[in-house]
């Protein structure tokens, strides 16, 4: 059965149609028609807001009718349809929204006057129509104005309508009882349109007292604040209270802008950046600006309490974008507002960020947390604040002269200026990949030119204050030249390196970007210079020429225009030829650059680091980042951003790497875990590995791939292995130092060599082998050509005609191990002959680690061991007079490419522990191979000769 408060339901809500029906065919209707021209914005905005009412009218009969419907079929079928259809209970939050949205409206309306400006366009319709505006509405007074009667005509309703829900609802709640299943929704429903009433009351007092106010303003103040969206919530001319420093003559408080009035100046502040701070006694309490304090007194306590609660709920109510709902009490206490927001904002004060717009997020008046900042010419940054200023990662980009060009500089910074790694794209197409320090490239960079730009270069390595300063890298790419050395200032100064792309070497001093004194000079044929010379490396001055036939030539040398080289000394022709090894393989630097102090710019970022004790809001600035080309960012800078892409091999945060690092200490997981972190670039000495890799393709690779250079790369991964492993101590300090425990006592050296060595050497080996191989393969070139014509030579004998050429005592061959067709004879077989020892040597080409290459000559020997034992029948051990030759036919019939460099690779890079010992024997056995092999003799001879293999020795 239906309850009778149902039924009344129903008829409330045909009543409230037929109302509605009436309303707008007398009341809306006829003033969307007087609202005035829309040819000035007083006349356009009056119709927007009565075009906008008549769509919240509409919206309202939509639900409302709805809601008939939902009451119609529930008193047809009772006891199908249970109470929780009716739309009032099920959706009590829809048909609230409408009836807010058109008390807004109406409000906006009654606001600006729009019924009364309408009214006055047909003022002889609406007298006519008062009589039935009385008929419509109860206690019409026929005195009041015609604009005042259309207000009430369009809330009225509305408000009786809504009080009839209420009491019908209280009513209903007490016939169903709490045991009913619809209960809670009745109690909803008696709770939001109870919370409606008082919600209505509160906007028409506050349009109400906002309509009022604009007669109390005259002039500018009211051409500024007259708008439908304000609402007055307090008034100083109510509650007193004066402001200070600003003497204002009147505090007007909106719910949106707290407005301070000196004469015809209106200073308007947003809530939304408004932070409240009680006061130290009674009477005041302080308000935070982005560019503004003040301090509030009333006259007494209460005045001070009611202005602090109204401008905090003010505050609250901006921030939420909407109004209480429900309304708070007198007597309740507002919810704090947060200290952290987000806001647009236009500075004004003279400063650098003057007319800056700043929209992102905010702490007590500063700009604090992400934001981004846009200046009229087009500056733009967007990235992280503190306190107001730029901290953190963030883009900046800064128009130039011409059209459509940016520099673009994605960056961290501290305290507003450059700090640590950024990148930083120019508008002339230079690229700069660095630290940097006070605004200034400072430690290591890397500075390249466009690649369509008239002088192309590319500089690896240090500055200091925005210049070139300590040890770097520049490759003219025009002149096709690399120089090596020291720089002061922006300018080549002190001991350098020059090579040329023709295979030309320089090494001297340079002094304000100019050789000066005497240098060495190595051509590409090996011819050596030694004296003073022009800038441009022509031989000027005093000197001498050593030819590689041994000549020498000594005196004066010079030049001119068109004449060529001209000299004058003494040319000796009888000196005996040079070493090779003192000209072909001389190396330049060495000396000049103590490799301990070459690329400290790349090791002090990370030093700095950890001594900061490794933070994490740091760890992007040590590590880098990746962000869209600047090229992408002018193209979307209207949309700045500054996030950054999160590669899949993220190594996480500093406390993850950390924790991780301690629970691979031991050295069984300490291998794995360092190529791990040796491999991914986002960790710590992975990102060192990187830029070392960097800083030796810029040295060694193309122009730079010479063999005088050999030496000075070869230490240098040395020096890079060392570096690497005191980087991974001084991490696994840190990380017991954060667990409350300290590190073992400071390593021995000759435990550090066996860690750096055996450990790390061979993890970060691969990253630098390419360019260093081509180093060893340049240097050795001449010994591996000769090595190759003997394997030329040596692969034309047939297996036994070989062995028999070495020497081999004939009981060693391996003769049982040929697998002969009928036609075949055991005389011309080819590469049969200790074909699992020569297999296995091949495989020392397959791994750069030099202790795996010794371990494949190690296999190789047992190989060559086990065939011999197994011809014999019993285990044998090879004397050195046996060995050599054996050894000498393996290595010939492997046919390993270069092979010298793969020695003398190995020599320079194997970890000391070794020598004297198993590796050493049968790497030194290896290099009288090789060298046995280049022989005239031996690539000369046709026919199988005898000689003893104790001449190897």
């Amino acid at each position: 059965m239906c309850s009778p408060e149902e039924a009344a339901l129903l008829r409330l809500e045909e009543v409230f149609l037929a109302t509605l029906a009436r309303v707008n065919s007398l009341v809306l209707k006829p003033l969307l028609l007087a609202a005035p021209e829309p040819s000035d914005s007083w006349g356009r905005e009056c119709l927007q807001l009565l075009q906008q009412l008549h769509k919240s009218s509409q919206q309202l009969w939509e639900v409302t009718e709805e809601s008939l419907h939902s009451l119609q079929e529930r008193l047809r079928h009772p006891d199908s349809t249970g109470l929780e259809s009716l739309l009032l209970l099920r959706d009590a939050d829809r048909v609230l929204q409408a009836h807010v949205e058109y008390i807004k409206s109406y409000t906006s309306c009654m606001v600006v006057q729009a019924f009364q400006k309408a009214a006055r366009r047909r003022g002889e319709y609406w007298r006519g129509q008062r009589k039935a505006l009385r008929q419509l509405l109860s206690g019409l007074s026929s005195e009041g104005s015609v604009g005042a009667s259309l207000g009430q005509a369009l809330h009225q309703p509305l408000a009786h309508h809504v009080q009839q829900y209420v009491l019908l609802l209280l009513s209903l709640g007490d016939t169903t009882g709490e045991r009913h299943p619809s209960w809670e929704l009745v109690v909803n429903a008696i709770t939001v349109f109870g919370n409606l009433q008082s919600f209505m009351k509160q906007a028409l007092d506050q349009a109400a007292a906002t309509q009022a106010l604009w007669h109390t303003l005259r002039g500018r103040p009211r051409d500024v604040l007259c708008t439908p969206a304000h609402r007055l919530l307090q008034d100083s001319q109510d509650v007193p209270v004066t402001v200070s420093p600003l003497r204002a003559e009147r505090v007007l408080l909106f719910d949106d802008v707290l407005v301070l009035l000196q004469g015809h100046n209106v200073h308007s502040f947003d809530l939304r950046l408004v932070w409240v701070d009680p006061g130290q006694d009674g009477c005041t309490f302080h308000l935070l600006m982005p560019e503004e304090e003040f301090s509030f007194c009333a006259k007494d306590s209460q005045g001070q309490a009611v202005w602090q609660w109204k401008v905090t709920r003010a505050v609250c109510q901006a921030l939420r974008g909407k109004k209480d709902f429900p309304v708070l009490g007198a007597g309740l206490e507002p919810p704090e507002p947060p200290a952290h927001r987000c806001a647009a904002y236009t500075f004004r004060a003279e400063g650098r960020l003057c007319q800056a717009t700043y929209e992102g997020e905010w702490c007590r008046g500063r700009p604090h947390g992400k934001g981004t900042l846009k200046w009229p010419d087009g500056r733009n940054h967007a990235g992280n604040f503190c306190q107001g200023l730029e901290h953190g990662f963030g883009i900046c980009l800064l128009p130039q002269a011409s059209e459509d060009r940016f520099d673009c500089y994605k960056c961290h910074w501290r305290d507003g200026i450059m700090c640590g790694y950024g990148i930083c794209e120019y508008s002339t197409d230079e690229v700069y990949k660095g630290y940097f320090q006070e605004g200034l490239r400072h430690g290591f960079g890397v500075l390249e030119s466009g690649p369509q730009a008239p002088q192309p270069f590319r500089y690896t390595g240090h500055w200091e204050r925005g210049q070139k300063s300590g040890y770097g890298v520049e490759e003219d790419s025009d002149r096709g030249e690399r120089y090596i050395g020291m720089w002061q200032a922006g300018q080549r100064h002190g001991p350098g390196v020059m090579v040329t792309q023709a295979g030309v070497c320089y090494q001297g001093t340079f002094q304000a970007d100019k050789i000066v004194g005497a240098g060495i000079l190595l051509s590409e044929d090996d011819s050596l210079y030694e004296g003073n010379f022009s800038r441009d490396l022509t031989l000027m001055g005093k000197g001498k020429v050593t030819f590689p036939n041994g000549f020498t030539l000594e005196g004066s040398f010079d030049s001119g225009a068109g004449r060529g080289l001209h000299t004058q000394g003494v040319l000796d022709t009888a000196a005996l030829p040079p070493d090779p090894s003192s000209t072909g393989k001389r190396q330049l630097g060495v000396g000049a650059f103590p490799v301990e102090s070459r690329w400290q710019g790349v090791y002090s970022p990370f030093r700095d680091f950890v001594c900061a004790g490794c933070p994490g809001d740091l760890q992007e600035a040590l590590l880098g980042f990746h962000v869209q080309s600047s090229r992408k960012l002018r193209k979307s800078q209207d949309y700045l951003c500054c996030e950054r892409a999160h590669p899949k091999d993220s190594a996480g945060s500093m406390e993850d790497i950390l924790e991780e690092l301690l629970q691979h200490r031991e050295s069984k997981a300490l291998q794995p875990y360092l190529r791990k972190a040796l491999s991914n670039s986002l960790h710590p000495l992975g990102k060192l590995l990187r830029t070392l890799m960097l800083t030796f393709q810029a040295t060694y690779a193309g122009v730079g791939a010479n063999k005088h250079l050999q030496e000075l790369a070869q230490e240098e991964v040395k020096q890079h292995a060392r570096e690497l492993w005191a980087a991974y101590r001084s991490l696994l300090r840190v990380a017991l130092q954060r667990k409350g425990q300290t590190l073992e006592e400071d390593e021995d050296a000759e435990t550090r060599d066996l860690q750096v060595h055996g450990l790390v050497l061979p993890l970060m080996l691969p990253s630098f082998y390419s360019e260093l191989f081509t180093l060893y393969l340049l240097l050795h070139e001449r010994e591996d050509s000769f090595y190759s014509q003997g394997i030329a030579s040596l692969s034309l004998f047939p297996d036994t005609q070989l062995l028999e050429f070495l020497a081999v005592q004939k009981h060693l061959w391996p003769l049982k191990d040929l697998r002969l067709t009928s036609n075949q004879r055991c005389s011309l077989v080819r590469d049969k002959c200790f074909l699992s020892a020569t297999e296995c040597l091949q495989k020392i080409m397959t791994t750069v680690d030099p202790r795996e290459k010794l371990e494949v000559l190690e296999r190789t020997y047992g190989e060559i061991e086990g065939t011999v034992s197994r011809v014999l029948g019993r285990e044998y051990k090879l004397p050195m007079d046996d060995l050599l030759p054996l050894l000498i036919y393996v290595v010939s019939r492997a046919r390993i490419q270069h092979l010298g460099a793969e020695i003398h690779l190995i020599r320079d890079m194997m970890d000391p522990i070794h020598t004297g010992g198993l590796y050493d024997f049968l790497l030194t056995a290896l290099e009288s191979c090789y060298e046995h092999i280049q022989k005239e003799d031996m690539r000369l001879r046709h026919l199988p000769g005898h000689w003893h293999s104790r001449e190897l020795w």
